[in-house]
């Protein structure tokens, strides 16, 4: 499917610009659909996606209608919004995109355009709660016009320093910026500098950090499988189809979100958080596309994702030759990320994406 946001009003997807001031206007002009559900915000470097698709899997198992709003797409511009795992229909995108265009009135990116887009969509659709990815960074993006009831911080490493600075600090305060007062903030964040800085945060907001590792325990079983404890809640061999030892910290992280909107009024049964990890979807990371020969695609794009990537090749999957096919853009640390990669490969063959 062409992108209907560029092929008709020239919006291109590369565009960025950080503020709120753009998105809330056009917002305000449609009338503020967000307001009429209540959101989850799961921000962070890596996994972000993951954590919100199985974090929307398990409400929607849960008997909830749950918007999901993510990006970006592999193929098709509909797959970043969904309700209750279902793509919007395309005669309804193009609708809500010409609903959109009449209020806008002043410059917008293609970003800022699609989150309204998917808002209004929410509302259309009566959900009773959207789980909402950031695009990048947190304290400006435009996602965070929300109040969420719950925010998550899967990670921090270094991506797009040229807008959210050059050292772990200050990307973690900007990442940190969707943590709201009173709120709480679920994170598998590691580093103690940074942790030390979502602690300071929580504390000027009289805000709530729960950390994986500390007050929620994870502990991976193997093929898979692993075990959760949590505030509440402890949870015996949960089974993640998503592969590699980074998924099974991305679900606790989405356990311990869910934990914490049961307490707001979400509240699901064991069954549902059982069927919603492992019925969980979502493409592109480690996934296998053919067995014979072995075919697997991911889509890391940063160090840390390649990382995880690498630690997969060894443990997760058995072969005897590996051909390696990399593609990266330029603003990417892509020295560090080949260097990663070349000893696991016995050829490697670099395109352009």
């Amino acid at each position: 499917m062409q992108d209907p946001l560029e092929r008709i009003y020239g919006l291109k997807s590369v565009d960025i610009r950080l503020g709120l001031g753009p998105v809330s206007r056009l917002l305000d002009r449609l009338h503020n659909p967000y307001n009429s559900y209540e959101t989850i915000v799961i921000g962070g470097t890596n996994g972000k996606g993951s954590i919100a698709a199985m974090v929307a899997s398990i409400l929607a198992c849960g008997g909830f209608r749950v918007g999901l709003y993510t990006s970006p797409h592999l193929i098709d511009i509909r797959e970043r919004i969904k309700v209750n795992q279902r793509m919007i229909a395309l005669d309804e995108m193009m609708e809500l995109i010409e609903e959109v265009k009449e209020r806008v009135t002043e410059s917008v990116t293609y970003f800022e355009f699609l989150t309204a887009v998917a808002f209004l969509y929410f509302w259309r659709k009566r959900v009773d709660i959207a789980v909402v990815e950031v695009g990048m960074g947190g304290r400006l993006d435009a996602t965070n016009v929300v109040r969420p009831l719950v925010s998550a911080i899967s990670n921090i490493s270094f991506d797009h320093e040229e807008h959210l600075g050059r050292s772990l600090g200050s990307i973690a305060r900007e990442k940190g910026g969707i943590i709201k007062d009173g709120g709480v903030c679920i994170t598998a964040v590691t580093q103690k500098s940074v942790i030390r800085i979502l602690e300071d945060i929580c504390r000027e907001r009289g805000a709530a950090l729960l950390q994986v590792g500390r007050q929620i325990k994870v502990k991976a079983l193997g093929n898979g499988l692993f075990s959760y404890t949590g505030i509440t809640k402890r949870y015996e061999r949960l089974m993640c189809p998503l592969r590699g030892r980074h998924q099974i910290e991305n679900a606790a992280v989405a356990l311990g979100v869910i934990e914490a909107v049961a307490m707001k009024g979400f509240s699901v049964n064991d069954n549902a958080v059982f069927a919603g990890i492992r019925d969980v979807q979502w493409e592109g990371r480690l996934e296998v596309l053919q067995r014979a020969p072995l075919l697997v695609v991911d889509g890391a794009h940063n160090a840390a994702g390649v990382s995880a990537l690498a630690k997969a090749l060894k443990n997760e999957f058995s072969y005897t030759r590996l051909i390696l096919i990399f593609g990266v853009l330029n603003d990417k640390d892509y020295r560090s990320m080949v260097k990663k990669l070349v000893p696991l490969a016995d050829r490697l063959i670099v395109t352009k994406p």
